[in-house]
């Protein structure tokens, strides 16, 4: 009976290695420095290492980073010497249903081992009963590996972030920010930035980024990171027009708030008070009458989503009218839109 054979994984290539497939479809590690060709039970982290460690630890290559060899990689497979020789690298549709595949968890919200834990032996059983054994080979060779995931994610959002990018300095007229910093259930505070745009005569709006504020939040922290983050992708604060804010004293404080430091370095931009908090602000001081109303409105939503039942009855009631909303949101007031 044959040994199991190995799988190639992406984390190899931090040992200077690609992968080739022989025409069995089994796989071998190819090092991309001395072009050594292992046998496929060398497809292992200890093995590899060692092979590096040996003959090329000492040499140029000795600090030699992941994202320099990955670089590398592309060249070796870019090359036609492999095919000559009988081997192909991994293959484009591959790279390509490894990404496809990273996408839908992401969007999922999923955890990045449902590919290799879940995924994977799910399409493997299928292609075998539907397809075949050969199907099943084929589709074998998709690398989905918690590690290879969480690549495939980081590029993807790397990619849509640099286009993002591009759009803000093509764009023909200058963009608008809105910032909120926030504390999330591990108490990082956490400065999200959305931005709006014009691109091909349409409004359009992205999120731009979300970063965390390690230590204190005051105004000055919150500028420098904006700062820094303009800085790494060419951006400058004359391609903005407006930015808009929360009503707190380190966003609006008219000294030393972030939209005073703001306009000290671009008096130009227009700094704005978020409506939505200012609704939420306004709710508190209603007259009297109007008080009364929303009292009443949340006291009739809370009585319908204290119930299991009630809310069942209600969202059913909510399908027989037509109702584009089915679902009633707990007001409360450790929210912005709520009393």
């Amino acid at each position: 009976m044959s040994s199991k054979k190995r799988k190639w994984s992406d984390e190899y290539v931090q040992y200077g290695f690609t992968c080739i497939t022989e025409r069995d479809e089994s796989q071998r590690p190819n090092c991309m420095i001395c072009n050594a060709k292992l046998s496929n039970s060398s497809l292992a982290p200890a093995k590899l290492r060692e092979h590096f460690l040996k003959l090329h630890g000492d040499g140029q290559y000795k600090n030699t980073t992941l994202a320099e060899f990955k670089v590398k990689r592309a060249r070796f497979d870019e090359k036609a010497t492999l095919p000559v020789l009988g081997f192909v690298p991994i293959n484009k549709p591959i790279l390509t249903a490894s990404y496809e595949v990273a996408y839908l968890i992401a969007k999922q919200g999923k955890p990045h081992t449902i590919g290799e834990t879940l995924i994977k032996p799910a399409v493997l059983k299928m292609a075998n009963i539907m397809l075949g054994k050969a199907a099943e080979v084929k589709l074998s060779q998709i690398p989905l590996s918690n590690d290879t995931i969480s690549d495939r994610i980081e590029d993807m959002s790397k990619d849509i972030l640099a286009q993002v990018v591009a759009d803000l300095i093509s764009s023909p007229a200058k963009f608008s920010l809105q910032l909120d910093e926030t504390t999330d259930v591990s108490n990082l505070s956490q400065l999200a930035v959305f931005v709006r745009y014009v691109k091909d005569d349409v409004i359009k709006e992205d999120f731009l980024f979300c970063k965390p504020l390690t230590t204190t939040t005051k105004a000055a922290d919150v500028k420098k990171l904006v700062d820094d983050f303009f800085k790494d992708n060419n951006l400058s604060w004359d391609m903005v027009s407006a930015v808009c804010l929360d009503g707190a004293p380190v966003m609006l404080g008219r000294k030393s708030g972030f939209g005073a430091l703001v306009k000290a370095d671009a008096p130009h931009i227009i700094v704005t008070h978020c409506i939505l908090h200012r609704h939420a602000l306004a709710t508190k001081t209603l007259p009297p009458k109007l008080a009364e109303v929303l009292k009443i409105v949340v006291e009739c939503v809370n009585y319908v989503r204290n119930s299991a039942l009630r809310h069942r009855i209600f969202s059913e009631l909510g399908k027989e009218m037509g109702s584009e909303f089915e679902v009633l949101l707990y007001h409360s007031n450790v929210r912005w839109l709520s009393r």
